[in-house]
Order: C-alpha cells, then sequence, then structure tokens
C-alpha cells in the first residue's frame, strides 16, 4: 500500500526552511557562473547536498552534478540548470547582479528566477524527505545541469546518451510562477548565407553585392513568418532574423558574402527539415543560390568535455491525463487545498533532449517568472522558494499513490 502523505508536516518543513533556502540560492548568485563556467557554483551544490544529507553525490565528466536520495526500483529525476547568462549591461542594474539584495518577500540577482532558485528548492526538498522519513519504492535524483544557456538539453543528452540515465519522468525546475507546465516549442538554430564578389566600391557594378542579394531573401524571411504553423495548446510556430554578418576588403568595396542567423520556434507538428526546406524554397534563396544549415554546437564544458551537437531542439508536450502531470496536480491539491493552474512555457528548456529527444515526460514546476529570465534587476520570491520545497518534497509518494504502490 502507498504510504500517505503527510502534507502539514511538508509544509511547516518547507517554511521552516526558508532562511536556509534564501542563504543558499544568495551563495549562488554571489558566484558567476555563466555556460561553461559553473565548476564553483557546483561546488557550492555539493557542500549544501552533502550537508542536508543526500545519499550519493556526484560529478560527472560534463560536470553535471547528480544528487541521490533513496534506493527505491522508481527512478523520479528533478532538474535545474545552473549556469546562467551573462549581466549585459550594467547600467540598468539597480544592484549588483552577484552580490544581489533581498528584502521580506524577494531575493535579487542574476539567476534567481532563471534558475538557480530551483536548485535551492530541490536541495531542501531534500532535507524534507529525509527529516519526515518520506523514503519509499523510489530513488530521486536531484540534477544541477551545465550549459544549458548555451545549448539547451545538452547536458541530458550526455545524461542519457552517456551516462544511460533513464528516470521514469523528470520535473524540470525552470521558473513557472509555481504553475504547472507540460511543454513548450521547440527551435533551431538557422543559417543562411549568400556569396557575392568584392570589389572597389567607386565601381560597384564590377562585383556582385551579397548584401544587396540578402536583402529580398530578409523580405521572404518575413512574409514567411507570418505563414508558420499553429497549436492550440503551444501557440503559433515563429521565425526572427537574429543576426546578420558580411565580408569585404573594407568600407570601400562591395560586401563579398552576407550571412544571416534566424532563431525558428517550431510549434507541434512542424518538423526541423520542413523548417529548412521552406526556407531553401523561397524564391529569393534559390535565386542567390543561398546555402541553408542548420548550426552546430562544439563548446568545450568546464570539464574540457566536448559533446556535438546540431543546434535543433525539438518541440514537445506531455498529455494532461498522463501519471507525471497527475502525479503534480495531486501533489498540490493535496498541499495548497486548490487546483493549479496548468500551462506551458514561452521558452526553450532542458525538456528539448529528455522528452524531444528521448520521449521521456517532462512536467515543469518552478520558482520565479518567466520574465524575469535574462532580464536586468532579476529576481525570484522566497514565496516560491516554500511552495516549491514543498511540492518536490511532495511528488515521489504522490507518483507512488498514483502507480498504487
Amino acid at each position: 500500500m502507498s504510504k500517505s502523505i503527510p502534507f502539514e508536516q511538508i509544509l511547516a518543513k518547507a517554511e521552516h526552511y526558508r532562511a536556509d533556502m534564501t542563504r543558499f540560492l544568495r551563495d549562488m548568485i554571489a558566484i558567476p557562473s555563466e555556460s561553461c563556467n559553473e565548476e564553483k557554483v557546483v561546488l557550492r551544490i555539493k557542500q549544501e547536498m552533502q550537508k542536508v544529507g543526500f545519499d550519493k553525490v556526484d560529478i560527472d565528466p560534463m560536470g553535471n552534478i547528480l544528487g541521490t536520495i533513496g534506493h527505491g526500483p522508481h527512478l523520479i529525476a528533478m532538474d535545474a540548470h545552473i549556469d546562467t547568462v551573462g549581466v549585459g549591461n550594467i547600467k540598468n542594474w539597480k544592484f549588483d547582479p552577484y552580490q544581489g539584495m533581498e528584502d521580506d518577500k524577494v531575493i535579487g540577482g542574476r539567476g534567481g528566477s532563471d534558475q538557480e532558485g530551483g536548485m535551492a528548492s530541490m536541495v531542501y526538498a531534500g532535507k524534507i524527505i529525509k527529516d519526515l522519513g518520506l523514503d519509499g519504492q523510489y530513488t530521486l535524483l536531484v540534477t544541477g545541469t551545465v550549459q544549458e544557456e548555451d545549448c539547451d538539453g545538452l547536458c541530458w543528452q550526455y545524461i542519457i546518451e552517456q551516462s544511460k540515465i533513464r528516470p521514469e519522468f523528470v520535473v524540470s525546475t525552470e521558473p513557472t510562477d509555481c504553475r504547472v507546465y507540460r511543454g513548450h516549442r521547440g527551435r533551431m538554430e538557422i543559417r543562411v548565407e549568400v556569396q557575392g564578389r568584392s570589389c572597389h566600391g567607386s565601381a560597384p557594378e564590377r562585383g556582385d553585392n551579397a548584401i544587396f542579394k540578402m536583402a529580398p531573401i530578409l523580405i521572404e524571411l518575413q512574409q514567411l513568418a507570418g505563414n508558420l504553423g499553429h497549436d492550440d495548446f503551444l501557440g503559433k510556430g515563429t521565425l526572427t532574423v537574429s543576426e546578420i554578418f558580411f565580408t569585404s576588403p573594407s568600407r570601400c568595396a562591395v560586401a563579398d558574402s552576407c550571412a544571416v542567423s534566424i532563431d525558428r520556434r517550431l510549434t507541434w507538428g512542424e518538423t526541423w527539415e520542413a523548417a529548412l526546406e521552406e526556407i531553401r524554397a523561397l524564391p529569393a534563396v534559390e535565386a542567390a543560390t543561398a546555402e541553408v544549415s542548420l548550426y552546430h554546437y562544439d563548446r568545450p564544458a568546464y570539464t574540457g568535455l566536448v559533446y556535438p551537437t546540431e543546434c535543433f531542439f525539438p518541440t514537445w508536450k506531455t498529455d494532461e491525463d498522463h501519471v507525471a502531470v497527475k502525479t503534480l496536480v495531486n501533489a498540490y491539491e493535496g498541499l495548497f487545498k486548490k487546483k493549479p493552474i496548468v500551462d506551458k512555457w514561452t521558452f526553450s528548456t532542458n525538456g528539448v533532449s529528455i522528452a524531444g529527444r528521448h520521449g521521456i515526460p517532462v512536467v515543469g514546476f518552478g520558482p520565479g517568472k518567466e520574465p524575469q529570465a535574462h532580464a536586468p534587476n532579476e529576481i525570484t520570491w522566497k514565496e516560491h522558494l516554500v511552495k516549491c520545497a514543498a511540492m518536490y518534497a511532495a511528488i515521489p509518494l504522490s507518483y507512488l499513490s498514483e502507480l498504487g504502490e
């Protein structure tokens, strides 16, 4: 028979650890940890996991930290990426992004919502499980993953493909405003490049201006952006040109190459092959004999490991009646005595690999809010840390209850 879940005790413990979670999160924020430079924050997380009593703590060859609680047959994972983006223009910040700030309600600093807050709540969920003896026929794997901001999902490609770890489902702790999320659009990083021929700028007719050749392509890309797929849950596919590059011998010469980067968001039913082909089929692309390709990612992790991949990040969604979604909904109702909002992310997460590439169900529940991600003056809410720690502590037994075990 499944063990009853002491929701009130879990909530009380989560509130008890509010100050500890705040302190831990502020420590993580204080350690700059942009993609491929996460080692110091990983070691700080290892220290906290050991302090609260995780049964096992490992750092894999990519640099991901893997903390384990329990030894049961059902493997459940919870994930937070612990790398951050940079701070951007420091003049846009009202406080130091690493020294941070706090008041009675919020914690400020780079990574607060995106997404070291999730790690703080997960670690103290482990403490709550230990304190209350909430063990069972499960093993809880808590992952702090690297390089997500550079290449979302690469860390989990490695965990699944090389470490051969395959949980029954994964809780992503990316910011959801304490709502249950069950999917998001995929994305692609596409490059379109045209070639020209340089000559002196005083006689441009002698050359072939690659920038001019790109101009009609840009107009047709803008038109294509208004005619992409749509899904009732995930919304519409999108396309935007995000970068432009050129080569030219000088400012007094005709450009001999021009390239653009495209951020393409894929909704349900759109494929990466079709997304490339619809660009290749544009009349201006054909006329310019432009090359359309996917970017590749091969930047070394902080450990030196290189795990190259194409910059294609698949669309995914978990059915609303899936046992993993029901697990989170029931845990939420048990703790907070009301139904959660079930929704989706606008941005992309490690779910692109876990669910999109490998078919492992993902459900999201995290502290913080999406609009805080990558923004100056980033904050998260202390109340969110408490609610999420309680949820993460209750989820494993809620899952066993759903399974009837």
